[in-house]
């Protein structure tokens, strides 16, 4: 297995040595490294300087989605990974998916357990994500269950499904985990091996309603199979941004949801 390591990153030259360290610290190495700097205005530039061996490609701040197609479109490998730049891998995160693959090569899309830090303690785990394997569609249409820097994934599979939406400021992995699922099965490693760092400014905790996201994405998948139980947790959804319309006297978002209810059901 030949696997590419994309890192998307944009001002986080405090977390990046970091995560580039915990790659490099890998028991069984990546063939690729590939960091896109998404328009950084800190030091990031200062801090790549240190890695003379990494792929570093700039664009000009055209968000998340945008950074990782690009590394996705410059991989030289067949096997995909990603770590988000304020993220750190576990020691044993790569031999372990490699050694899952290897014993299940019809399986290409491999996730794995993770562990949280909030201000560097431990954070302990919600059951509300418990994480997803198999033939999984339903079990991710509530929320996004898996970690963008757990994944690794064949390549052949952007070809089918598509890339990250770039027009998604939030929620654009819950969106290509989504269409992942609806034709591949989800292998998982049940050891935690990324550590996920949170407390600091993430664009995610900065986003209104963010239900509004995952209802897209809905939307788009309505022709498929699971039709009748994509509309059902598209009203699940609208119910909720309802609810919080109500509360905050936002008279647009209850009347959009509300309409969308009737159009859904009718």
């Amino acid at each position: 297995m030949k696997i590419t390591a994309i890192i998307p990153t944009y001002n986080r030259a405090d977390f990046l040595p970091q995560s580039i360290a915990s790659i490099l610290k890998q028991t069984r190495g990546v063939d690729e490294i590939i960091i896109v700097d998404d328009g950084s205005n800190d030091t990031t530039q200062e801090v790549l300087q240190h890695f003379k061996t990494i792929k570093i490609i700039q664009t000009q701040n055209n968000g998340v989605s945008h950074a990782r197609n690009i590394g996705i479109k410059a991989a030289q490998h067949e096997w995909i990974t990603f770590l988000d730049s304020d993220d750190i891998w576990l020691d044993k995160k790569i031999e372990m998916q490699c050694s899952f693959h290897q014993m299940h090569p019809d399986i290409l899309f491999s996730h794995t357990n993770e562990q949280w830090l909030r201000d560097g303690k431990k954070v302990k785990y919600s059951k509300n994500l418990t994480k997803p394997e198999g033939w999984c569609f339903l079990e991710n249409m509530s929320r996004c269950k898996i970690a963008a820097s757990s994944v690794m994934m064949h390549k052949s599979i952007f070809e089918h499904v598509g890339y990250f939406d770039e027009e998604m400021r939030v929620c654009e992995d819950y969106d290509l985990w989504l269409r992942v699922a609806l034709f591949y099965e989800i292998g998982l490693i049940k050891e935690a091996c990324i550590i996920k760092n949170s407390g600091h400014e993430q664009l995610s905790n900065t986003i209104f309603a963010i239900d509004r996201y995952h209802i897209k994405t809905l939307l788009k998948l309505l022709d498929s199979s699971y039709h009748d139980a994509i509309k059902q947790q598209i009203c699940n959804k609208c119910e909720i941004l309802i609810k919080g319309a109500l509360k905050h006297h936002n008279q647009e978002i209850y009347e959009t949801y509300s309409k969308m209810i009737r159009d859904i059901q009718s």
